[in-house]
């Protein structure tokens, strides 16, 4: 099984336990900080940031600077604070070998228990031209909430093909950035997405010294960190920070219906209320013997990582309800009160066949089962999905459910945020569609993965083992993705035309392989999204 299979069976198997038992500024000016200003280069592997001089690696044609600090660590009494400033250093520090990954468990990959983690990495062309600044891309990774790093992805082609500045980030993960406790009020919850904006305020002050401009950066993220980079669209403490954004996998209204996430599981959303966190905020405290003490936070902040980490994945998702975000994102989102700023905004054609194939290898899906999984989710509505969405010989039942689930879940919900974001800015729609995409988990027999969560990534990030038009595929998306960082436009010369998502026709970009694979369509009738905004 991989790591990502792990990932959503444990993450599955932590809600069922969980959720049965709980009731469902500013971009910082370098003068007003009173540090020495960045300094501009145009090349070379040392740079000069506003806490001191770095030195990275030059690498045949992009610099890379890994393992640079953007807070202060987070430990001691700044576990659940805001993060502070870096503190600044004399000399050169070196920063050519990745940070530590956040603490977290072995689902994402490495286990790791650091809180010293807020650090970021800087990949550039190898040569830059102070008087023609390149646009600057802020990667957050998924993983969750609680796993990932930004030093998992390389990100040589985007820089490098693209001419421009790519900054990765770590960030506060699980129990350690989402960790919310009455005692800790409406500061709880958040610190991870605190980590995120306090990244981009150090890329506003540094970028021009990496060759970037400070006055166009794109916010982006996938999964995880594409449901980061909405929410931060909503957060009032995140105005000014970053000029456009890239959703990819986790536009705010995405939720799963019951038993979408796995079997036996309530409704969900990737956000949840703060008053939910705190129930196991207080949990947590109980079991770790603090819930008694004097001063709660005091007695959980002295307790070891180890400790805290079996329950990092109670915290796997940002809060709303606090102070950075005072109101469910979804709401700010379809009342029109997000932040106006051109976007990329999108899915993969079979999100949810990851989640089923984890569920599939604890209980097939056969044609019986799946008819008992439509009627305890639908309801009355169960007849329409089934004839909707009907299994046979070309598509098996499990198939037919993880098509219901992107579609309900992931596919109609994006639709709805699109169609409220390009009321206010410019909106560009994609569906990433190749079915035969290097897979990311093992084959299973009978259940081909297609174009599932994640499979996008190597596209964009490091490669897969691709056909020579899959390739040519990903040659593309480089293009659309950092010419929109520069122009806030997918297009350009050369590729594929990409209209802007009008409301009233729902064109998408179709991403896949081969000649006419990339193709403007209508998605809105072929996910069936009018059955399902009439079902629950």
């Amino acid at each position: 099984m991989s790591s990502r299979q792990r990932c959503a069976r444990a993450f599955a198997a932590f809600l069922a336990a969980a959720l049965a038992t709980v009731s469902t500024g500013a971009a910082t000016a370098c003068a007003a900080s009173g540090r020495t200003p960045a300094v501009a280069t145009t090349g070379g592997a040392t740079v000069r940031t506003d806490a001191g001089s770095i030195r990275g690696r030059i690498t045949g044609d992009q610099r890379l600077f890994r393992g640079i600090p953007y807070a202060a660590p987070p430990v001691g009494a700044l576990r659940w604070a805001s993060p502070e400033p870096v503190h600044p250093w004399t000399g050169t520090r070196q920063a050519t070998e990745a940070a530590p990954r956040c603490a977290q468990n072995a689902e994402q990959g490495a286990a790791s228990d650091a809180e010293d983690c807020l650090y970021l990495n800087v990949t550039t062309p190898a040569r830059t031209d102070a008087r023609h600044p390149l646009p600057v891309l802020v990667w957050v990774h998924g993983g969750g909430f609680f796993g990932g790093a930004g030093s998992d992805y390389d990100a040589r082609r985007l820089a490098v093909r693209g001419r421009a500045i790519v900054v990765t980030v770590n960030y506060r993960l699980g129990v350690f950035g989402f960790f919310a406790h009455p005692a800790l009020g409406r500061d709880g919850g958040d610190f991870g997405l605190e980590d995120q904006m306090a990244a981009l305020r150090w890329t506003r002050r540094n970028a021009a010294a990496f060759g970037g401009d400070p006055r166009n950066v794109t916010l982006s993220g996938q999964s995880a960190g594409a449901f980061s980079t909405c929410a931060l669209l909503t957060a009032p403490a995140a105005k000014g920070l970053f000029d456009k954004a890239i959703v990819q996998s986790g536009s705010c209204s995405v939720n799963y219906p019951k038993n979408g996430l796995a079997p036996g599981l309530p409704p969900y959303t990737p956000l949840m209320p703060r008053e939910f966190a705190e129930t196991f905020g207080k949990q947590s405290a109980a079991a770790l013997g603090c819930a008694t003490a004097a001063d709660v936070l005091a007695c959980l902040r002295k307790t070891p990582v180890n400790k805290l980490l079996p329950m990092t994945q109670r915290f796997a998702f940002p809060a709303y309800g606090t102070k950075v975000l005072p109101r469910r994102p979804a709401d700010v989102l379809s009342g029109g009160d997000a932040r106006p700023v051109p976007m990329i905004v999108g899915h993969n054609r079979d999100e949810m066949r990851l989640y089923v194939s984890a569920a599939q290898a604890q209980q097939p899906i056969d044609a019986a089962r799946y008819r008992e999984l439509l009627q305890d989710t639908f309801g009355a509505d169960a007849t329409r999905a089934e004839r909707a969405y009907p299994a046979s010989d070309a598509v098996a039942p499990a198939l037919a459910w993880a098509n219901v689930l992107t579609d309900r879940g992931w596919a109609c919900p994006t639709r709805d945020d699109e169609r409220t974001l390009a009321r206010r800015a410019p909106v560009y729609a994609y569906e990433f569609a190749d079915r035969d995409a290097p897979s990311v988990t093992p084959p299973t027999e009978g259940f081909p993965m297609g174009a599932a969560h994640g499979s996008e990534l190597p596209y964009l990030w490091t490669p897969g083992r691709f056909t020579a038009a899959q390739q040519k595929l990903s040659d593309d998306m480089i293009r659309y993705w950092t010419a929109f960082a520069r122009t806030g436009d997918p297009n350009q010369k050369g590729l594929p035309a990409w209209p802007r998502f009008d409301g009233r026709n729902g064109r998408t970009q179709s991403l896949a392989p081969g000649p006419h694979g990339i193709r403007s369509v209508d998605l809105t009738s072929a996910r069936h999204c009018d059955l399902w905004a009439k079902t629950s």
